[in-house]
C-alpha cells in the first residue's frame, strides 16, 4: 500500500485513565487534502472506566456544503496501532476499513506483518456500523464491550492560525483569550472506537498511534 500518513502519541492505560491527543490539518504533501488525510488522533478514557476510546478524524476542513456529499474512501485502511511492549513497534492494531455504507473494525488483534504495509486482518472480531449519515442522529453499534462510530463530525481542533502566524513572525508575544477558531464551521469524517482495556494491555503504558494506508 502507498501514501502512509501517521499520527504518533504516548498513552497511559490505568486507573487513574489518560488522554492524548495528536492534530496535523492538510500540510503533509502526499495526502494534502486528500481522503486518506488524517486530521486528528485521539486516545482516551471512556466513560467507562474499564475502556479506552480511539479517534482518527480524516479529510479535514470540510465545509457544510461538501460535508453531505462526503464518503469514506473505500481504498483506504485507517489503521490503530497499539504498542504493548515499548519498542515502538506494535503488537496489536484496529482496522477501520469502508464499504458499501458500513465501517468494518477488525481487532484489537495481534497483525500478521508489521511495519509500512498491512493485511487486513478477517479472521479477528469483527465489529460494523452503519455510516451516520451528516445531520443524522449518530449511527452506534455495540458488540461484545467493543462500541463503533463512523461519519461527519465538527471539527474538534481548535487553533488561531493567524495570531500563531503572528507569534512566530514575531508582532505578537501570546493568544489571544479568546481567539478565534480557524477551523469553526469545518467538518471531519470520524471513526471511532471503544475497546475493553482488557483487549489492549490492560493497565500500564502502551505506545500508541494511526495510520492511514492507500493503494
Amino acid at each position: 500500500m502507498k501514501k502512509i500518513k501517521i499520527l504518533l502519541g504516548t498513552a497511559v492505560l490505568g486507573i487513574a485513565g489518560f488522554f492524548m491527543v495528536a492534530a496535523d490539518h492538510i500540510d503533509a504533501p502526499a495526502v494534502s487534502g486528500g481522503s486518506s488525510d488524517i486530521t486528528d488522533f485521539y486516545a482516551f478514557q471512556a466513560q467507562d472506566t474499564d475502556n479506552v476510546v480511539f479517534v482518527a478524524n480524516v479529510q479535514g476542513l470540510l465545509s457544510p456544503t461538501a460535508t453531505g456529499s462526503a464518503m469514506f474512501d473505500e481504498n483506504v485502511l485507517v489503521e490503530f496501532n497499539i504498542d504493548t511492549t515499548g519498542d515502538n513497534v506494535e503488537d496489536l492494531v484496529i482496522q477501520a476499513v469502508p464499504r458499501d455504507g458500513k465501517m468494518y473494525f477488525f481487532g484489537p488483534v495481534a497483525p500478521s506483518q508489521t511495519g509500512l504495509n498491512s493485511t487486513i486482518q478477517t479472521a479477528a472480531t469483527q465489529t460494523v456500523v452503519d455510516i451516520t449519515a451528516y445531520g443524522s442522529s449518530p449511527e452506534i453499534t455495540t458488540n461484545g464491550g467493543i462500541k463503533a462510530f463512523a461519519g461527519p463530525r465538527d471539527d474538534p481542533f481548535f487553533m488561531d492560525f493567524a495570531r500563531y502566524g503572528e507569534i512566530i513572525g514575531g508582532t505578537a508575544t501570546s493568544f489571544n483569550s479568546p481567539g478565534t477558531d480557524t477551523f469553526a464551521g469545518t467538518n471531519v469524517m470520524s471513526i471511532v472506537i471503544e475497546v475493553p482495556k482488557a483487549l489492549v494491555g490492560g493497565s500500564g503504558t502502551v505506545n500508541t498511534w494511526v495510520e492511514s494506508k492507500s493503494k
